[in-house]
């Protein structure tokens, strides 16, 4: 076997390295891409593990509140107890940092330097030495208005620098720096902290080391259980904000490697493509092989070696690439895709030969498969035959009753509800669809060119077409395979892209009624340290101009310690099915009952129910009081609604219900309506000077947008989120329209004893072009009005089930015909040319000399 592959086989690739290097390429895509996708996140996911490890530290155990910062007397009745060893104290604050190119994320920790080095060293301050001082500073460490900034932080900021507190900007100096890895941070003195955002006697965590022999679990109970423990803290080990994160963007990342895995699934359609071309052009020597004593099984490993060497190559370049391209990815563009879940972090690239040797392996497998059908078809050549000329062109029928069992189990697994969280059977049930659709395609093509052979039986050339084709459609069934699988593909993202696309278009529509927005917070973490005082936005409100203003608070609520907080969103709720895009029509609210309005995400996430009570929102809502408990309220759920924006989930509450519950009047967000909406600049400007007259420079804290520009910057990050499946659309029709034109040349090579039969019954050289031009029209017809119908189906999977097991929210199934039919004809054409073009070589030889071989 070593000599045929070192001298058969390497004739063939150095005879024809192109049309080999574009399998190679193939696969090399597709590794590429799968395996880029996985390093970027994997390098993500260690980054932001190593970063929350940094400022949790390694503590036995968190103390936090339900709900943000809790009374800080209770770290000292915690720090007394026998069981622990040491008690840190930890305030987290939400901010941004104003730098000369704008606002920017930075989340400020105060700690107790005294303690904070036992249990979370990364965080501890480390001063710099200032000018001509010898030594540094160790009192810097306690000093007001002084910050340690970790690297992220340090590339970002000068000697000193400003951060943002409500509407004021307040100026610290950077006395140093602290070694925590992962997004911007600032460290700073608890109480000093503590002053300068305003949250005096409050901390937001303190961590505990117990002593040694202590259960874990056993103090947890004991606390817990204790009549006077507060009900708003939670004991938990450390490591869930990584089990959060984790879970969160799982099923973002799955599908970006499902996304990817396309190219390799289309790679294995060119592989087939290329190796039946290959093997009906060595058909004649495969049977010199046989005759020589080369049996069938050894035929078929042969071919089965060259697909492996086609894979190995395509693998191992495909790694290379694929590294190099996650290298790229997060020099430039840090550890985010499109998702958001690691936006702002700058990750090390986080190389896995495992993980190399898998996603190889995968492209390797792929090339096999491709590999199988050709070394199927060298082991079936009959030696006497193919020599002769008279074996080629067959293929065994089968029946299209699998093809139909397929179909239909793949309907079935639709209604299987995710697993972990990912539309695993979704998944499963897309690829029964494509295979089951491509399998049945003879029994299509039979069916189709039956109803067409009537019309053309008075015109001889498209006759001939017909006829050969209703004979051979297992054959046209192989040709045009390449261009279903890929078309149905791209059909499918093209339909999936433009429902989400229009969808959240109409979702922007009404959710953006007013003139012009005002925010003072774009982080969820940030909302309660920067915001709108209540005489501010009475203020805002007296503005000449304007004519009505809604104001919003957006707050984070916990309702499960192991998925990330819900957004709160306090806004008026007199007209729920004006203000928000209901699912449904509200219902009334029950009397003595507070109304709330979920996004589908609650529903799926925290197992809401429209028109039930809604249990978690209680509990969880009590510590948001500024002032004591808030009342007993029984929150029933009134509605759903769609949010594109929040994949982890939001509550509408009226605001003056929330007022009432907590005593909180502050905003986060305003909405205006306008006298006169081109008078909008006009009343920036006013909103601006109103805020400078609270702090110096405030007006240029807020964020102000139109409705107008809000959508086009939507829709812009939106077709940038997305602009890796129009690529993958591009590369999944060219790989398929080179199938086609692979497989034509094979069936050409094959028949060119029929076309020396044609030319001596008189056809002319341009006539029997014409009747190869009309099979390959015919057959690239039937392909596309398939891969339109399979890709049609497929796009409804995942429109209505993957799209809403994943993110937890649906869309409307919007069909873009005009996308769709320019897809379809451009298959057309490109195979009508691409037969013509391959029928040339064979056509063109004589007809004697392609007939002799007969005589």
């Amino acid at each position: 076997m070593l000599d045929l592959l070192k001298t058969f086989s390497w004739q063939e690739l150095r005879h024809h390295p192109w049309r080999n290097a574009a399998a190679v390429m193939a696969v090399m895509l597709g590794v590429a891409l799968a395996f880029s996708v996985h390093l970027i996140n994997a390098s993500a996911l260690d980054e932001f593990s190593q970063a929350a490890r940094s400022v949790s530290g390694q503590p036995d155990l968190e103390l936090r509140g339900v709900q943000g910062q809790f009374d800080e007397a209770l770290f000292a009745r915690v720090a007394r107890l026998p069981e622990v060893a040491l008690a840190s104290p930890v305030l987290e604050v939400g901010t941004y940092a104003l730098l000369p190119e704008g606002k920017r994320s930075l989340q400020v920790v105060g700690v107790d330097a005294l303690v904070v080095a036992f249990v979370a060293p990364d965080l501890m301050p480390l001063p710099a030495r200032r000018g001509d001082q010898t030594a540094p500073d160790r009192y810097a460490l306690f000093a007001p208005g002084q910050v340690f900034l970790n690297p992220a932080a340090l590339a970002l900021a000068g000697a000193r620098l400003q951060l943002q507190s409500g509407l004021e900007p307040v100026t610290v100096s950077v006395a140093g720096s602290v070694r925590a890895s992962g997004r911007a941070l600032a460290v700073m003195d608890l109480g000093a902290a503590q002053e300068l955002f305003g949250k005096q006697g409050q901390l937001s965590r303190i961590d505990l080391r117990l002593k040694a022999g202590v259960n874990r679990d056993d103090f947890v109970r004991s606390l817990a259980s204790a009549p006077d423990w507060p009900a708003n803290l939670s004991l938990t080990v450390p490591g869930d904000a990584q089990s959060q994160i984790n879970k969160l963007s799982r099923a973002y990342r799955v599908n970006l490697t499902v996304l990817a895995f396309i190219a390799l699934f289309t790679g294995a359609f060119l592989v087939f493509s290329v190796l039946s071309l290959s093997v009906a052009k060595r058909a004649q020597q495969f049977a010199l092989l046989g005759v020589l004593g080369l049996s069938g099984h050894k035929r078929l490993s042969l071919v089965l070696w060259e697909s492996l060497f086609l894979g190995l190559l395509g693998s191992a370049v495909g790694i290379a690439l694929g590294t190099a391209l996650a290298a790229l990815a997060l020099k430039w563009l840090g550890g985010d895709l499109g998702g958001g879940f690691f936006a702002g972090s700058a990750p090390r690239l986080q190389f896995s030969a495992w993980a190399a040797l898998l996603y190889g392996a995968m492209g390797v497998a792929a090339a096999l498969v491709g590999g199988w059908w050709p070394a199927r078809a060298a082991q079936a050549l009959p030696p006497a035959q193919t020599l002769k000329g008279l074996g080629g062109g067959r293929v065994n029928p089968h029946s299209h009753w699998l093809s139909l069992m397929l179909i239909l189990l793949g309907a079935a697994l639709t209604q299987a509800p995710p697993l972990w969280g990912i539309p695993v059977a979704a998944y499963v049930s897309v690829a029964l669809l494509l295979v089951g659709g491509i399998t049945a395609l003879p029994w299509l093509i039979g069916l189709l060119l039956d109803r067409l052979a009537p019309l053309v039986a008075r015109q001889t050339l498209p006759l001939l077409a017909v006829a050969r084709a209703r004979h051979q459609r297992e054959t046209a069934a192989v040709a045009v395979s390449g261009v279903v699988a890929s078309l149905s593909l791209a059909v499918a993202l093209t339909v999936m892209v433009a429902s989400f696309r229009e969808s959240v278009t109409q979702w922007l529509e009404q959710v953006l009624p007013a003139d012009l927005y005002v925010r003072s917070a774009g982080n969820l973490n940030a909302s309660d340290t920067v915001y709108f005082s209540p005489e501010y936005v009475q203020a805002a409100a007296a503005l000449k101009g304007v004519k009505q203003l809604q104001a919003q608070r957006v707050l984070p609520l916990l309702l499960q310690a192991s998925l990330p907080p819900v957004a709160l969103l306090a806004r008026d709720m007199s007209d729920p099915a004006k203000n928000l895009p209901m699912v449904n029509a509200p219902l009334p609210v029950p009397a003595g009952q507070i109304g709330i309005y979920v996004s589908e995400a609650v529903v799926d996430l925290h197992g809401a129910v429209s028109g039930q009570a809604f249990a978690p929102m209680g509990k969880a809502f009590k510590p948001l009081a500024h002032a004591g408990q808030a009342p007993d309220a029984t929150y029933f759920v009134a509605g759903v609604w769609r949010d594109y924006a929040r994949q982890t989930g939001a509550i509408a509450i009226d605001k003056a219900a929330f007022e009432r519950l907590t005593g909180d009047q502050r905003a986060n967000d305003l909405a205006l309506w306008l006298t006169q909406p081109a008078d909008a600049p006009q009343v920036q400007a006013a909103l601006r000077a109103l805020a400078d007259g609270t702090g110096s420079g405030a007006g240029e804290l807020m964020e102000f947008g139109t409705p107008g520009q809000i959508r086009a910057t939507s829709l812009r990050i939106f077709d940038r989120s997305f602009a890796v499946t129009y690529w993958l659309q591009a590369v999944a029709i060219a790989i398929g329209l080179f199938g086609v034109a692979a497989s034509f040349s094979a069936q050409v090579l094959a028949r060119r004893k029929e076309f020396g039969l044609l030319a001596h019954l008189g056809l002319t050289r341009r006539q029997i072009l014409t009747v190869v031009a009309f099979e390959g029209a015919a057959w690239t017809l039937l392909g596309a009005l398939a891969g339109l119908a399979l890709g049609l189906v497929v796009s409804g999977v995942l429109v209505h089930v993957v799209n809403p097991q994943s993110f937890h929210w649906t869309m409307d199934l919007m069909l873009p015909w005009l996308k769709l039919l320019g897809l379809c004809l451009a298959v057309v054409v490109a195979g009508t040319l691409t037969a013509w073009l391959a029928a040339q070589a064979a056509a063109g030889q004589d007809a004697v000399l392609a007939v002799k071989e007969d005589w």
